[in-house]
């Protein structure tokens, strides 16, 4: 028999190779060399998902009526959960009717956005460095990127300025993600606003990624783009459980503002899944409606693993800002050093994980990228054989 040839689509072709994929990919190759690896580099959350979920999730599937697909709007108790901790944490009003969607994950209803409003030759705006879903989102969609540069003299925030006009009258979307994966920064109400100005003039829809809105420390608080008077008018905000909650694996989130956005996302979804988990949703309930049982120990304990990091690097003379939220370290890289030799070179001969910055994008290079989401055993541990090789 003959072997038959396939190929894959031109925009699967455009994809680039998922970075987290390829670290895991070198990973694998020193742990059967017998390597004790220290891992900084995915973000996902060593702690458990709290006890009380657990149990909750245990009484839950007990119950047959969760069996079923779920509706695809999500139950009701959840979404007037999500009401209530906007009211609570935000002081935003949103209707659980129309303008929340819960996600199988954040990460899956960002990806399927782009399909419901951008067009083929459509340009999205994306932050560079950047979480890579943002690129491939719009690659799968047909659309073309316009890379935002967030650079350290402009406080890793996009210089909305320096935007050509001719690509403004072909953008459609605009990505922002803070506090920032995978720089750590933080934006203020007065970026919002000034992003909200800009939306309204150019008609440009904004998704606003709020994933680490509650990792903070040093007494900081997020702000979300909803509290901004006309947000609602062209903007979306997506929320996850993974980090918040340490519930990475259930896969569970929600996306909330402008009704007719969120009917679009719906739409799509509704042709591409049946729904998350109804035993899942109903512990989400119980997980927005109990977030002051764990999230002070949570930042507590990574604010301390936060501090352990920061004195080693700073002793080594390596440069970064200490992060008011999030669990990453965004370092320079000597410039001698590019950030995937440097990452190799960590692995290699320190059996230590980092995230090279290219990985995010063009203007990444120089950096990497810690998780602090491994024990304070291991960060000390790390940082005394950077000391032993480096010194």
């Amino acid at each position: 028999m003959q072997n038959i040839k396939f190929s894959f689509s031109q925009r699967l072709k455009r994809l680039p190779p998922y970075l987290f994929l390829e670290i895991d990919r070198a990973k694998r190759k020193v742990k059967e060399a017998g390597g004790d690896i220290i891992d900084f580099g995915v973000g996902d959350p060593d702690l458990p998902t709290p006890s009380y979920l657990i149990r909750k999730l245990s009484q839950e599937i007990k119950d047959p009526s969760t069996h079923h697909y779920a509706l695809d709007q999500g139950i009701p108790e959840l979404r007037q959960a999500i009401t209530d901790w906007y009211r609570r944490r935000f002081k935003v009003i949103l209707d659980p009717e129309r303008e929340i969607l819960p996600l199988i994950g954040s990460k899956e209803g960002i990806v399927h956005f782009p399909l419901a409003f951008l067009d083929r030759g459509k340009y999205s705006l994306i932050p560079d460095p950047c979480y890579p879903p943002y690129r491939s989102a719009t690659i799968l969609a047909g659309g073309k990127i316009f890379n935002l540069p967030l650079l350290k003299e402009n406080n890793f925030l996009p210089d909305l300025k320096r935007i050509p006009r001719s690509i403004l009258r072909k953008a459609k979307l605009i990505f922002v993600n803070y506090p920032n994966n995978p720089t750590a920064s933080t934006a203020s109400i007065e970026f919002y606003k000034n992003l909200i100005d800009f939306a309204h003039r150019y008609r440009i829809i904004v998704i606003s990624d709020l994933a680490y809105s509650e990792i903070s420390y040093d007494g900081y608080s997020s702000p979300s783009i909803l509290q901004i008077e006309g947000a609602k008018d062209c903007s979306v905000e997506f929320h996850s459980f993974s980090k918040t909650y340490n519930m990475t694996g259930w896969r569970i989130g929600w996306v909330c503002g402008n009704a007719y956005l969120i009917e679009g996302l719906a739409k799509i979804k509704s042709n591409i899944d049946s729904g998350i988990f109804t035993a899942i949703q109903r512990v989400g309930v119980a997980a927005l409606n109990n977030l002051d049982k764990h999230i002070k120990y949570i930042c507590k304990v990574y604010q301390e693993r936060r501090d352990i990091l920061a004195r080693g690097l700073d002793s080594l003379g390596f440069k970064f800002n200490i992060p008011k939220a999030t669990f990453y370290f965004w370092v320079k890289v000597d410039p001698h050093w590019n950030s995937i030799n440097f990452s190799r070179l960590l692995l290699e001969k320190l059996n230590i994980v980092v995230t090279p910055g290219i990985g995010f994008g063009k203007y990444g290079e120089g950096y990497i990228r810690l998780a602090l989401t491994l024990p304070k055993e291991k960060i000390l541990l790390a940082v005394e054989r950077l000391k032993k090789y480096f010194k």
